[in-house]
């Protein structure tokens, strides 16, 4: 089983006038599979420079998909577009995951570790949180690394709260690092 993607990659979060800056500057639409290619990239990315994800596998362009835009446990996934080049700036996946109530769905955010655009996150969580409530789910839950001050720091602005930690999990290098996960309650 693929594990749930804890965490975020390293990126500010976007001001009000930011965010309506970077709407006019990326496109958010579903992920499709002719995009797990530049998403395995990205991710892998994100992977190799470690630090804010607890992912440590690299990904191939099959397992990302399955794992995180088109498999049997994905809900939903949103990617964020550069509306001048059509680069892939960040994607968002929402999952079932086997820890978690049926009603609860289990959020990654993954943005260029290059990227120029500010507000991708925000404006990914914006369509996520929409699609969840049209699911039917009742709350979202973030898994973070309590090392990824980035990613606490996101979801915290997004409104999540913590729910429960999991103490010194340990990364392949026998490095042991907290969980934080944190929940997004859905207003119906």
């Amino acid at each position: 089983m693929i594990p749930p993607p804890y965490g975020f990659v390293t990126m500010a979060h976007a001001s009000s006038r930011e965010s309506r800056d970077a709407s006019a500057l990326i496109h958010i639409r579903d992920a499709d599979p002719g995009d797990a290619a530049e998403l395995t990239e990205l991710l892998n990315a994100i992977i190799f420079q470690g630090g804010t994800t607890a992912l440590e596998e690299p990904f191939t362009p099959e397992r990302l998909a399955e794992a995180y835009l088109t498999g049997p446990n994905v809900l939903c996934c949103f990617v964020a577009v550069e509306r001048r080049t059509g680069r892939l700036e960040g994607f968002q996946t929402l999952g079932r995951y086997p820890d978690l109530p049926d009603d609860v769905g289990d959020i990654g955010t993954f943005a260029r570790i290059d990227g120029k655009q500010r507000g991708v996150g925000s404006a990914l969580f914006t369509a996520t949180a929409e699609r969840a409530r049209q699911l039917g789910l009742s709350a979202i839950n973030a898994t973070i690394r309590a090392d990824n001050i980035g990613g606490l720091t996101f979801y915290g602005k997004m409104g999540f709260v913590d729910y429960s930690v999991a103490r010194a999990v340990p990364l392949k290098n026998g490095r042991r690092v907290d969980r934080v996960s944190r929940r997004f309650r859905l207003a119906q």
